[in-house]
């Protein structure tokens, strides 16, 4: 079945359809922003969000619940999540012959030298910094899309999917990710890092 993009978007050059994105999130408002971030792209998306490792695990491999998911040509995985971190996810996926062609782009918190070394190790394809500040979270995001969705050749897969819908982040929506941050700093006691972007 065709799927006709919605105006001002497209179909994926190489796969003429839009993107399955699998998003490993933990936060719901760092989720909600990708998400935002993503469907204001050019490229159509479908994104499905998991909230820890193990979810993960399950969906990648298609297990109960999800098995009737499609197989996601981009991952979005935090490092910091609950049950298996994403370290942990990281090594299984590039370990699975079935599943290690995926890309992966680590979208995290952590700016530690430690954690981006590791992250290449275990072959991860990109490793980007969060940013604390809003705007610069949105252009970190629309950096990921310019570069995964909209330049790079992605692995092609038979399987089709929905498109997303458009939709704009609200002031409220700025105004509820900038304080979520801004909590949750002071309640790690993290150290706020200069954002990290992706470069072509």
């Amino acid at each position: 079945m065709s799927v006709a993009p919605l105006p001002g978007r497209m179909l994926h050059a190489t796969l003429g359809r839009p993107i399955q994105i699998l998003l490993v999130e933990d936060s719901a408002s760092d989720a909600f922003m990708t998400r935002e971030a993503l469907r204001e792209g050019r490229v159509l998306n479908q994104i499905e969000t998991v909230t820890d490792g193990e979810q993960a695990i399950a969906y990648l491999r298609r297990v109960a619940p999800y098995e009737d998911v499609a197989r996601p040509d981009l991952i979005l995985l935090d490092f910091n999540l609950p049950r298996k971190d994403g370290r942990e996810v990281l090594a299984e996926v590039k370990a699975d012959g079935h599943l290690s062609a995926i890309p992966i782009v680590v979208l995290t918190t952590s700016a530690a030298e430690a954690d981006i070394a590791r992250a290449y190790k275990l072959q991860a394809n990109a490793y980007v910094t969060k940013p604390v500040d809003f705007d610069q979270f949105m252009r970190a995001v629309a950096n990921i899309e310019n570069f995964w969705l909209s330049l790079v050749r992605l692995p092609t897969e038979p399987e089709e999917a929905q498109p997303g819908s458009a939709s704009a982040p609200t002031s409220a929506a700025r105004q509820q990710y900038q304080e979520s941050r801004t909590i949750r700093g002071r309640q790690s006691g993290e150290r706020l890092q200069a954002p990290t972007y992706l470069s072509a």
